[in-house]
């Protein structure tokens, strides 16, 4: 948030009216970041969740979309299912606006919207339609000119379920970037690969502007051998797209979920907190690179 000038001469000339009163900024578009990888258990939703987290805690604005049948962003978040009224199902068919299906969390700046079941059947009913890959950039829309005097949003975070279908696709042609978590394990490479190759294809067909944020290492071992080896392959694979931060494998991060909590609210002192907390920062200080550039 930008802090009010004491006086009209603090501010910049371009920012007065012509009758010398001080204009209120108008707010940037938010960030759209998908988080996604094809495969099952690699931290998708954890990080969505302790990230979106980590960039609340540090004065950002920020609304995670749960585009998971599952649900499990959710009810990481504490959202019961009884309390859903709306849910991305629900503004990806058009049944509702985006703001109808916003909730607060318990964590201050952090907004959701939630899962349901219901978008299991997403596919079926839309999958004809002409503008079906584009229905969550639709619905994102309102969120590129808040209403006047309203907070809007720095960052989104859509949480992608794990597979390669129509709802992820509907994320990277709504997304600036994507963010990958990727687990150190034998097969992590492999899977990477058939990602980069789905992103390409988005770029060329649906997104033109969609990059890869960066990969972030997630579940590291450092007990474990292999854990180091594919970091070193990763890196070498990647290069500067890998973030710097490694998220460690640690039972507090395993745990927060059944507690409705993130690991933040759960146990800010674990080496998985500060880990997330790290991220957060290594993203916006990649964000304004990538916006000096």
């Amino acid at each position: 948030m930008v802090n009010e000038a004491s006086s009209a001469e603090q501010l910049p000339e371009a920012s007065l009216a012509p009758n010398g009163a001080a204009l209120a900024a108008e707010p940037a578009p938010p960030r759209v970041l998908a988080v996604a990888n094809q495969k099952g258990g690699v931290g998708k939703t954890t990080t969505a969740i302790n990230l979106g987290t980590a960039l609340a805690a540090i004065g950002e604005q920020v609304l995670i979309i749960d585009l998971d049948p599952q649900g499990n962003a959710s009810t990481g978040l504490g959202i019961d299912r009884r309390s859903r009224r709306y849910s991305t199902y629900d503004i990806l068919i058009g049944e509702a606006g985006l703001h109808d299906a916003v909730v607060a969390t318990a964590v201050p700046r952090l907004h959701l919207v939630p899962s349901t079941i219901d978008l299991s059947g997403f596919e079926l009913e839309i999958g004809q339609a002409r503008d079906r890959a584009f229905r969550l950039r639709n619905a994102l829309a309102p969120l590129n000119t808040p209403a006047p005097g309203a907070a809007g949003f720095s960052y989104v975070l859509v949480d992608c379920p794990p597979a390669l279908n129509l709802l992820t696709i509907n994320a990277m042609a709504a997304a600036h970037a994507i963010l990958v978590p990727l687990q150190c394990e034998f097969f992590a490479l492999e899977g990477l690969s058939q990602l980069l190759r789905t992103v390409e294809q988005v770029r060329e067909q649906l997104n033109a502007g969609l990059t890869i944020h960066g990969v972030v290492l997630t579940m590291y071992d450092s007990r474990n051998n292999l854990s180091g080896q594919v970091v070193a392959d990763v890196r070498e694979f990647m290069g500067p797209k890998v973030y710097d931060t490694i998220i460690p494998r640690n039972v507090r991060v395993s745990e927060a979920p059944s507690y409705g909590k993130p690991v933040l609210v759960y146990d800010l002192k674990c080496s998985g907190s500060e880990a997330y907390l790290r991220l957060a920062t290594e993203i916006i200080q990649r964000e304004k690179e990538l916006c000096a550039g």
